[in-house]
């Protein structure tokens, strides 16, 4: 496993949104970086920009100031089938109408190396099952899409990410709509790809308590700053007492946990 190579940085950008042909910056300043085999969340309040950051760093809008990073080159100067060879997205939209089976959606994922007219190789079909087989959806592959449930299709949607073979993998809320088991048996399986796989995976989430417990690194996004720390490093600095308006919400450090009073 490859562990400790910096795969993103974020250099000085600040970010936001044209509105009306004038720049709307939500927050400013910011320095990431993020490296092989590790788990980072994304948190903040509604509306604080958490999305806005995981596009700006993915190359899907540019940021207002500064660059992004990724291997070492502006992620700007990537095309398109380029960048899909060095990053995976899974996003929290419904899928189109479709009657792909779940092996099909999966195989999506090679699209980035296939030829023109999307014949999978004998290495195609490697990445694919052992994709299928690191997210234990191996016995759901002849399913159709539809027919499987939440979980398990965010599961898939991960699986698609893995047979893309990128070595950064970013997702938006991957757990809204889950049950705590399998919140965290999601959560899990990112901790587990991460370190075995060496993958370096980027995703938000409101589910703040299982972000402190199982991300190697956190990035706290407040009215004020966005920082970057890990999980102890959070609760010693005490940001997660800026974390929200409401005065009714403190962060519990001997509990590791917020708490309403």
């Amino acid at each position: 496993m490859t562990t400790g190579k910096t795969i993103l940085q974020a250099n000085t950008i600040s970010i936001g949104y044209t509105a009306k042909k004038e720049n709307r910056t939500v927050a400013s300043s910011i320095n990431l970086i993020f490296k092989a085999g590790t788990l980072t969340a994304v948190i903040g309040a509604n509306g604080i920009g958490k999305s806005t950051l995981l596009r700006t760093l993915t190359g899907i809008q540019k940021p207002i100031e500064g660059s992004v990073m990724l291997n070492d080159k502006n992620i700007s100067s990537y095309t398109s089938a380029n960048l899909a060879q060095h990053l995976s997205i899974v996003l929290t939209e419904s899928l189109p109408p479709s009657n792909l089976t779940v092996y099909e959606l999966v195989a999506l994922g090679r699209q980035p190396y296939t030829n023109w007219v999307g014949n999978l190789t004998t290495e195609d079909r490697s990445k694919i099952n052992e994709a299928l087989q690191l997210t234990q959806t191996d016995h759901l592959s002849g399913k159709k899409h539809f027919e499987i449930s939440d979980g398990q299709l965010q599961k898939v949607l991960i699986a698609r990410a893995l047979a893309q073979d990128t070595p950064l993998i970013v997702l938006d809320e991957p757990t809204t709509h889950l049950d705590l088991q399998h919140k965290v048996s999601l959560l899990r399986l990112l901790k587990k790809l991460a370190t075995e796989q060496g993958k370096c995976i980027l995703y938000s989430t409101h589910d703040l308590d299982l972000a402190l417990q199982l991300s190697n690194e956190l990035i706290v996004m407040t009215q004020d700053t966005v920082t970057q720390n890990t999980p102890q490093q959070c609760i010693e600095s005490k940001i997660f007492d800026r974390l929200f308006s409401d005065d009714g919400i403190i962060f519990d450090p001997v509990k590791g946990s917020f708490t309403i009073r």
